[in-house]
C-alpha cells in the first residue's frame, strides 16, 4: 500500500488504501468503515493505529468540518468524488449525475463530458431524509438496521412529511398510534428519502444516475428511486467513494508526512461564546419528594396512563389519600398498545399475585400522544389531553403553582395557571430542539453517551459552549464540530443542555409571563441538569415535583376521579389481567365518506378488540364520538372555516359583464388577514381584485432554492395567478404588523417580506405587466400607512380626493 484516503463523515469514518504496481495499474488494497458515535478523534486514532507503516504512506483526507482540525493534506468532497468517478467509471460513460446520500446531507454533482464536476446542488439543512435521521426513527421503533434489511417491502407505504424532521417524527408517531404496521412506516421513511433525492434531481439530467454514500445500502430507498430513474447505478465502492478519491489524489501528490498519531490532530477552535457552569445554579432548583403508598386489600383506585411518543408511564392511585401504590416508566418503542400492556403487567407484578385481585380499579384515564388508541384498547372514556393532566398534578402538589414548564419526548409545553385552572398554554410548533427526544438523540448519536449519563456529565462542565437556540439541525452540527475539535465532553453536554432550555424559553415560552412559582416536569427532568439550566436562563427558582416523568399519568388519574365524582364519566371497573391479555388486531381499513362539508377521505383503521371491530383514526373525532354515543354540534366549532368565509366573502366573482381592470394578488402569507383591506381599497378605486384558485405544481418546481412550505405554496399560487392574466400584479412588501402589546417591536418573517422580490426573480412572465410592490408598515396602525396607500393609488393614476 502506497496511499491512504480518509473520509471524515458526519457519522462514519472510512479508509481506503491504494497501491500502484510497476506497470501503473492501480488497485484498492484496504477498505474500512466505522461509525464514530460522536467521537471521531478516538475512532480515527484507532483506525490509523491499525495501519502498518503509516509514516511511509501518502495520506490525504476529505470530509467537512473535521478535516480542518487535522494536520493532514486535505481535499474537498467534490474533488474526491470526481477523482473516484474517473477511476471507476469507463471513458465515455453515460452517468453525468452523481447523488451522494450521506448521514447528514444529500448532494448532487453534475459531470461534464470529461468527468469534471460542473454544478453542485445540495439539500436544505433540515435533518429529515438523511441517513442519521432514518437511524433515529428506527431507534424510536426499536428496530435495528439488520432487522430493517430483513423486512420485505410492503405493498403500500405510509406517507410521511419530508419537509421538516419535526413533522416527519409526528407523522411516524401518529401512524404508529393508529396501528399502522412498522414495515409500512419504514417504507414511508425510505420513500420520503427517495423523494428528497428526486426533488434535488428536478433540474438535473436524471435518466442515468450514479448513487453513492452510506444510504445507497437502503434497499427500500433504492427501490423507490428506481421507480423514477431509468438507470440507477450503485457500485460496490459506493459507501467509500470520497475516501477512494482522497487515496487517488494522494497517489498523485506530495502529502504532509504523518510522523505520529498525536501529530495528526490540530488545535483549531470553534468561534463560540461560553456560558456559566451549571453547578452555579444547583441551589436554584428544589426537588420535591413524596413517599409511595402501599396497597391494601379493598383499596379503591384509579389507573392513570400516559402514552407518549417515546415513553409510556402508568400509576395506580389510591382514592382515599391520593397515594401512588404502583408505577412504572417504559419505552413506547413505536407500539402504544404494546407499551400500555407492558405497563399494566408491571403494575400487576408490583401489586403481587393476590393483591392485584383485591383492589378495585374504578376508573382508567389515558393521556399523551397515544391516548386515543390506548384509550380504545382499554375501552375507557377517560381520554384527556396533556395540558389538563399535567396542570391537575402540579396543582395537587402545590396549589400556589402558576407556571408549568413541561418538556416531553416530542412536545414541549408551557402552561399558565390562574386559580388552579390552565388559562394560557403554548407548545413547540415546528422545532424539536427543545424536546427530550432531541436531547437523547443528540447525546447518543453525536456524543455516544446514554440518557442516564447526561445530568452527571453536564455538572462536570467548567466552560459550556453556547450553541444558542437555533434549529435542531444547526445545534447538531455545532455539537459535532465541538466534539471533532476536542472540546471536553462535559462542556459539550452542558452546552447541549443549555441549548434545549434556550430553545424552550425563546420558542415555546416566548414573551409569555413566568409567575411566582414555576414547576418544571416531564421525563427530561430526571436529568437534573435541565432544571438548573432553566433556572440560569430565566432567573427563576425551579421546582421539580416528585416523579416528574409520572406527572401526566398521575394528573390524568386525578382528573378521572374528579369527573367520576361529578358524574361526567360513567362508573366502570377495570381488571388488570384482562387489560394485559387483551390483544389488538387490525382489519382492512376503509376511506371515510366524510359529509357534505368534508372531502378529505381519511383512511380509517378497523381495530378488532375482544372480537369486535371498531373504526379508528381520521383527522376529526367522528368515530370516537360514535363509539361513545356523543352528539356534537359541529356547525359553530370550525372557526378556521368561519374565518375563511368571512375574510373572503366580498371577493367579486368572475363575470364577463364586469369590465373593471383587474389587479392580481397572491393567495399567500398575510393575504388571509389583509384581504378585506386591500379588496376594499382597489374596489373604491374602480378595480377588481383577482386571486389564484389552486397551487400549480409547476410553479412550485420553479423555486430556485429550498424553501419552507408556505413559500412553496406562494410559488404555486403565483403560477396560477399569472395564468389568469390580470392587468396588474399586486405584491406588497409588509414589513411589520401591529401587535397587542404596544411595547413589542413587530417584524414579519424575512420570507414574508421578500415575497415580491423572489417571485419576480422566479417568474419572468410577471414582468410583462405592471407590478405594484408598495412597502407597508402597519406596526403603528393602518392610519400611519396612509402615505404608502396614496403612493399606490398614484401608481394606478388615481389622484387623492378632497
Amino acid at each position: 500500500m502506497q496511499a491512504l484516503g480518509i473520509c471524515l463523515g458526519a457519522s462514519t469514518i472510512s479508509l481506503v488504501g491504494m497501491a500502484r504496481d510497476g506497470g501503473g495499474e492501480e488497485r484498492i488494497v484496504l477498505r474500512r468503515s466505522r461509525s464514530h458515535e460522536g467521537n471521531p478523534r478516538r475512532v480515527l486514532r484507532e483506525l490509523l493505529a491499525e495501519i502498518d507503516n503509516l509514516g511511509s504512506l501518502q495520506v490525504a483526507a476529505t470530509g467537512r468540518k473535521f478535516r480542518r482540525h487535522l494536520t493532514l493534506s486535505t481535499i474537498s468532497e467534490p474533488e474526491a468524488v470526481e477523482l473516484a468517478c474517473r477511476l471507476l467509471l469507463p471513458a465515455g460513460h453515460p452517468y453525468r449525475t452523481v447523488v451522494s446520500a450521506g448521514g447528514e446531507s444529500f448532494m448532487v454533482y453534475q459531470l461534464d463530458e470529461e468527468g469534471r464536476i460542473q454544478h453542485i446542488h445540495s439539500g436544505n439543512k433540515c435533518a429529515s431524509g438523511t441517513g442519521e435521521f432514518l437511524l433515529q426513527q428506527l431507534g424510536r421503533m426499536s428496530l435495528s438496521l439488520a432487522e430493517v434489511e430483513e423486512m420485505s417491502l410492503p405493498d403500500k407505504h405510509y406517507q410521511v412529511s419530508g419537509r421538516c424532521s419535526v413533522f416527519c417524527k409526528s407523522d411516524c408517531t401518529h401512524a404508529l398510534n393508529k396501528g399502522i404496521p412498522k414495515d409500512q412506516v419504514v417504507a414511508g421513511l425510505s420513500r420520503m428519502m427517495a423523494g428528497k433525492i428526486l426533488e434535488l434531481l428536478k433540474k438535473m439530467p436524471s435518466r442515468q444516475v450514479l448513487l453513492i454514500g452510506g444510504c445507497a445500502a437502503n434497499r427500500a430507498m433504492v427501490h423507490y428511486l428506481r421507480e423514477e430513474i431509468a438507470d440507477l447505478l450503485i457500485l460496490d465502492e459506493a459507501p467509500v467513494m470520497e475516501a477512494l478519491g482522497a487515496a487517488r489524489w494522494a497517489l498523485e501528490h506530495e502529502t504532509r508526512p504523518v510522523r505520529d498519531l498525536d501529530g495528526v490532530f490540530g488545535t483549531q477552535r470553534l468561534n463560540l461564546s461560553y456560558l456559566k457552569p451549571l453547578t452555579e445554579f444547583q441551589d436554584q432548583v428544589e426537588f420535591k419528594e413524596h413517599p409511595r403508598g402501599r396497597a391494601q386489600p379493598g383499596d379503591r383506585c384509579i389507573l392513570g396512563l400516559d402514552v407518549g411518543s417515546t415513553t409510556t408511564k402508568g400509576v395506580i392511585m389510591r382514592r382515599r389519600d391520593k397515594a401512588i401504590v404502583a408505577a412504572d416508566y417504559l419505552r413506547t418503542n413505536g407500539d402504544p398498545v404494546g407499551a400500555s400492556r407492558r405497563v399494566y403487567a408491571s403494575l400487576a407484578e408490583q401489586l403481587g399475585p393476590e393483591l392485584r385481585h383485591q383492589i378495585v380499579i374504578e376508573g382508567l384515564g389515558v393521556t399523551g400522544s397515544g391516548r386515543q388508541i390506548a384509550g380504545l384498547h382499554a375501552l375507557s372514556e377517560g381520554v384527556i389531553n396533556e395540558i389538563i393532566a399535567h396542570a391537575t398534578a402540579a396543582v395537587h402538589f402545590d396549589p400556589e403553582v402558576d407556571t408549568i414548564f413541561e418538556i416531553g419526548g416530542q412536545d414541549a409545553k408551557y402552561t399558565y395557571i390562574t386559580n388552579g385552572v390552565p388559562s394560557d398554554y403554548a407548545m413547540n410548533e415546528a422545532c424539536s430542539a427543545g424536546t427530550g427526544s432531541f436531547l437523547e438523540e443528540a447525546a447518543k448519536e453525536s456524543l455516544g453517551i446514554g440518557v442516564t449519563e447526561i445530568g452527571d456529565t453536564a455538572y462536570q462542565a467548567t466552560a459550556p459552549p453556547n450553541f444558542s437556540d437555533q434549529c435542531a439541525a444547526f445545534i447538531g452540527s455545532d455539537v459535532k464540530g465541538a466534539a471533532q475539535e476536542g472540546v471536553p465532553l462535559p462542556d459539550i453536554v452542558a452546552g447541549l443542555v443549555y441549548s434545549i432550555c434556550m430553545n424552550y424559553t425563546n420558542r415555546v415560552k416566548g414573551n409569555r409571563p413566568v409567575g411566582r412559582k414555576v414547576f418544571i416536569q416531564g421525563g427530561v427532568c430526571y436529568n437534573r441538569a435541565i432544571p438548573a439550566a432553566m433556572a440560569a436562563l430565566t432567573g427563576k427558582k425551579m421546582v421539580v415535583p416528585p416523579d416528574p416523568g409520572l406527572m401526566g399519568a398521575f394528573g390524568v388519574a386525578l382528573e378521572v376521579e374528579r369527573r367520576l365524582e361529578q358524574g361526567m364519566l360513567p362508573p366502570k371497573s377495570f381488571d388488570l389481567d384482562r387489560l394485559i391479555a387483551r390483544e389488538v388486531a387490525y382489519g382492512q381499513p376503509f376511506k371515510c365518506g366524510g359529509g357534505k362539508d368534508c372531502d378529505r377521505g381519511c383512511e380509517i383503521s378497523r381495530v378488532v378488540i375482544d372480537g369486535k371491530s371498531y373504526p379508528f383514526g381520521g383527522i376529526c373525532n367522528r368515530y370516537d364520538n360514535l363509539l361513545f354515543k356523543r352528539k356534537v354540534e359541529v356547525g359553530g366549532l370550525d372557526l378556521v372555516v368561519q374565518r375563511q368565509r368571512r375574510v373572503f366573502r366580498d371577493l367579486a366573482p368572475t363575470d364577463p359583464a364586469d369590465l373593471r381592470p383587474t389587479v392580481g394578488m397572491n393567495r399567500s402569507f398575510l393575504v388571509n388577514t389583509f384581504f378585506p383591506l386591500f379588496n376594499r381599497f382597489f374596489s373604491e378605486l374602480g378595480y377588481r381584485l383577482v386571486l389564484p384558485d389552486r397551487v400549480d405544481p409547476a410553479g412550485v418546481d420553479q423555486r430556485n432554492a429550498p424553501f419552507c412550505f408556505p413559500v412553496e405554496l406562494a410559488h404555486g399560487f403565483m403560477a396560477d395567478l399569472l395564468a389568469k392574466e390580470p392587468d396588474f400584479i399586486f405584491l406588497p412588501h409588509i414589513r411589520a404588523i401591529r401587535v397587542a402589546d404596544d411595547a413589542t417591536v413587530s417584524c414579519t418573517c424575512p420570507f414574508v417580506q421578500g415575497e415580491p422580490y423572489y417571485l419576480r426573480g422566479t417568474f419572468r412572465a410577471s414582468q410583462r405587466r405592471p407590478i405594484l410592490s408598495p412597502v407597508f408598515d402597519f406596526s403603528n396602525g393602518f392610519a400611519a400607512a396612509r402615505p404608502a396607500f396614496l403612493e399606490l393609488a398614484a401608481g394606478l393614476g388615481v389622484k387623492e380626493r378632497g
